[in-house]
C-alpha cells in the first residue's frame, strides 16, 4: 500500500500551525489511518495577519522559519489555505463538461454573478453533483472566487520562509474533510470554527459541503471588549474572559457584560447562517454542530449556541482516528483536536 507525506499550514491570526500526516492508500476514505508525525505551533506578532490575509510578511516569514526549526518537518511542501469574507463560496449550477474545461471556462460563466472583476479574481470549481434538466445535463457545485491579493499575499509570505506552497486550499472545506469522518460521515452537519478574528460556517451533507460562510467576528473581539470595559491589556482581558465565560454568577458585571454582548452577536450571525442554509435546502436540516477552533472553548459557548439553535453541539475533534506516529510531540497534542482541524484538513486535501 503506498503512503505519501503531507504538511498542512493553517496562517492563523495569532499563530501559524502546521501538522505533518502519512497519508496511507483510503485514508481520506477511511479504509485506512493516517498517521501523524510532527505538529508544531509558533505565536505570530498583533496584525501580522488580519482577517485571515498576510500584512506583515516580514513576521509571518520569521514564525514559519522558527517552527519549521522547531517542529523538524520532512520537507518545505506545504497546503496552504485561504479564507475570510473577501473570498467568496456559492453554489452554483453550470453546464456539465469536462472539469478541466469547466475550470477554463469559469471567467466567462461567472463574471455576471461576482462582485468583483474576474480579472482580479482566482476561480475554482468544486462539483458536488450532476443532474439533468430539461436544457441538459448540468453540474452542481461550489464556486470559489478568491481576491487575487489575498492568495498572493499568503503564498509570499510562506515563499519567504524558503517553504513551497504546493496547493491553496479553502478553510472550510479543509474543515470538512478533517472532521466529516465516522459517524460525520453519515450526517448533515455544522462546523464552525471560531478563530481569533473571523468564525468559518459550513453545512456539509455527510463529506459534501452546501453552504461555506465566512463570519467578520471572533474570540479576539470578545477579548477586545473586555480589555476595553475592564481597561486592561490583552493578556489580562484574555484571561478575564477564560474565567468569566458565559453565566457565570461570580463574575465582574463589566466583564460578564462585555462577553456576553460579543458573543450574543456572533451566535445570533450562526443562527442566521442557519436559517438561510435551511431556507434553501428544504427538508435536509442540519443535525448537530461540530465545534472547533480556540473561540470554542469558551466555558458556556457550546450550550449558548445549542440552546439558540436548538441543535445540539459538540468539540470536534481532528485527531480522532488519526495515529499519532512515535516520534510526535505527544504531550503537545494532548486535548489539541479541536485546533487542529484547519491543518489536519490542509493536509487531507491531496489525497481529496
Amino acid at each position: 500500500m503506498g503512503s505519501a507525506r503531507v504538511i498542512g499550514l493553517d496562517i492563523g491570526t495569532g499563530a501559524v500551525r502546521a501538522v505533518e500526516l502519512e497519508l496511507a492508500s483510503g485514508s481520506r476514505a477511511g479504509r485506512a489511518p493516517a498517521t501523524l508525525h510532527r505538529f508544531g505551533e509558533v505565536a505570530i506578532p498583533a496584525g501580522a495577519v488580519r482577517d485571515g490575509e498576510v500584512t506583515d510578511q516580514a513576521a509571518v516569514a520569521d514564525a514559519l522559519r522558527r517552527l519549521w526549526h522547531q517542529a523538524r518537518f520532512g520537507s518545505k511542501d506545504v497546503v496552504i489555505g485561504v479564507g475570510n469574507q473577501r473570498v467568496v463560496v456559492r453554489e452554483m449550477e453550470l453546464p456539465w463538461m469536462p472539469l478541466p474545461q469547466l475550470r477554463a471556462s469559469l471567467p466567462y460563466q461567472v463574471q455576471e454573478v461576482l462582485p468583483v472583476s474576474v480579472d482580479d479574481t482566482l476561480l475554482d470549481f468544486l462539483p458536488t453533483d450532476e443532474v439533468e434538466k430539461p436544457q441538459g445535463r448540468t453540474v452542481v457545485g461550489q464556486l470559489i472566487a478568491a481576491p487575487r491579493e489575498t492568495v498572493t499575499a499568503n503564498v509570499l509570505a510562506v515563499e519567504a520562509a524558503g517553504l513551497r506552497p504546493t496547493m491553496v486550499d479553502h478553510n472550510g472545506f479543509a474543515l470538512v474533510r478533517s472532521l466529516a469522518r465516522g459517524d460525520l460521515a453519515g450526517r448533515i452537519a455544522a462546523y464552525v470554527e471560531i478563530g481569533a478574528r473571523t468564525t468559518t460556517v459550513v453545512v456539509a451533507e455527510g463529506t459534501i459541503p452546501r453552504l461555506v460562510r465566512v463570519l467578520p467576528v471572533g474570540g479576539q473581539n470578545i477579548t477586545d471588549a473586555v480589555a476595553a470595559a475592564m481597561g486592561v491589556s490583552s493578556p489580562e482581558a484574555e484571561q478575564i474572559k477564560r474565567q468569566t465565560g458565559l453565566g457565570y454568577s461570580g463574575a465582574d458585571p463589566e466583564a460578564q457584560s462585555a462577553v456576553n454582548d460579543v458573543t450574543r452577536s456572533l451566535v445570533e450571525a450562526v443562527r442566521n447562517t442557519f436559517v438561510y442554509y435551511g431556507g434553501t435546502h428544504p427538508g435536509r436540516g442540519i443535525e448537530l454542530i461540530v465545534l472547533t477552533g480556540g473561540g470554542a472553548h469558551l466555558d458556556g459557548l457550546g450550550q449558548y449556541l445549542s440552546s439558540a439553535s436548538r441543535l445540539p453541539a459538540v468539540l470536534g475533534d481532528a485527531l480522532s482516528g488519526i495515529r499519532v506516529g512515535k516520534g510526535a510531540p505527544h504531550e503537545a497534542l494532548q486535548n489539541r483536536g479541536s485546533l487542529v482541524a484547519l491543518s489536519t484538513g490542509l493536509a487531507f486535501g491531496v489525497a481529496a
